[in-house]
């Protein structure tokens, strides 16, 4: 789904849309509360980082689970991830294979973080969580479930894109939010501000109570690649596929054509002839993002470049003080 585009007006100018939907953001609410409240967390013997967020879709919470695995392993902690599997069909649990499962069963977020370390798919976060630890996981981090109350959380880093901050501050369907902002920090033990210095500095100026804050940006991972003065065609299907395309651009790439897709979309193969002919109209390469590749069909991948990213982190200490806390040391 691509979402609304009154959705990312700023709070202090709701449009008329918006305000007609305050009803039914209301009832969305109240039922998240209510069922964050019926919840009964279980735990699973192993502490549980949490990677979440507030609104629906492009945050940057996978490159957030992988730097945690990255940075847990760097300590000499064995950390599995847990993902629900958002567009497979596999209900799990399953461990993820990248060697015989594909995006269609278990998801494209599982199979790009396979590569970073164990990861299981589940419907049932806690049989997932569960599996991991009896498999010898010492941590588990969860790629999103901040809303579900059935997996008890010793960390939760909430994740906020900073150029879109929470949109228009409403509860879907009026807005992109999951639950109210205050409620939603309440329960945060780390808000993860993830952008450019200059839209941290503008997200801080107008959420300046969004709780103890860690800043980030998302960075193009050095390959050896040089993209400037590249002709590409560019397509992504991420929740805001507008951030690629400007990556691409700060690398020093020239978008002859950009194309966005919805969130997980499923490249049909009459899609990828047009993108094709395209790039070879234009004398161009195509490139899309690492989540995107894993749904590409293998004979096709090979025709696209890839830019990856990673998170950078200007101070790491307040993470790295919360797993000594958790004794993942």
């Amino acid at each position: 789904m691509r979402a609304p585009r009154f959705w990312g007006n700023p709070p202090d100018r709701p449009g008329a849309l918006a305000r007609l939907l305050a009803p039914l953001a209301w009832a969305w609410a109240a039922a998240a509360r209510s069922r964050l409240r019926r919840g009964q967390a279980r735990r699973v013997g192993v502490p549980v980082i949490c990677v979440g967020n507030l609104t629906a879709g492009g945050a940057g919470k996978t490159p957030t689970v992988t730097a945690m695995m990255l940075r847990l392993a760097g300590r000499g902690v064995v950390a599995h991830a847990v993902s629900r599997g958002y567009g497979g069909r596999l209900e799990g649990p399953v461990r993820v294979d990248p060697r015989r499962h594909t995006a269609a069963e278990v998801g494209d977020e599982p199979l790009l973080l396979a590569a970073f370390g164990p990861v299981w798919v589940g419907r049932d976060r806690f049989a997932a969580a569960r599996a991991a630890a009896a498999e010898g996981a010492r941590a588990i981090v969860m790629d999103d479930g901040f809303q579900n109350p059935d997996l008890a959380k010793d960390l939760s880093l909430v994740v906020v894109d900073t150029a879109y901050g929470f949109g228009n501050g409403r509860v879907i369907p009026a807005g992109p939010l999951r639950e109210p902002v205050a409620d939603g920090l309440a329960r945060a033990d780390l808000v993860l501000a993830i952008g450019s210095p200059a839209a941290r500095a503008a997200f801080a100026g107008r959420w300046p109570d969004a709780g103890p804050r860690v800043e980030g940006e998302l960075v193009a991972l050095r390959t050896g690649m040089d993209w400037r003065g590249l002709r590409v065609v560019a397509f992504a299907g991420i929740g805001r596929p507008e951030k690629f395309f400007a990556t691409l651009r700060a690398e020093g790439a020239e978008i002859v054509a950009a194309r966005g897709f919805a969130d997980h979309a499923a490249f049909d193969p009459r899609i990828l002839v047009r993108l094709e002919a395209e790039a070879r109209a234009a004398g161009a390469q195509l490139v899309t993002t690492e989540k995107d590749a894993v749904r590409l069909p293998p004979a096709f991948r090979g025709k696209v470049l890839v830019l990856p990213v990673r998170l950078d982190l200007a101070d790491w200490q307040p993470v790295d003080a919360a797993f000594d806390r958790l004794g993942l040391r």
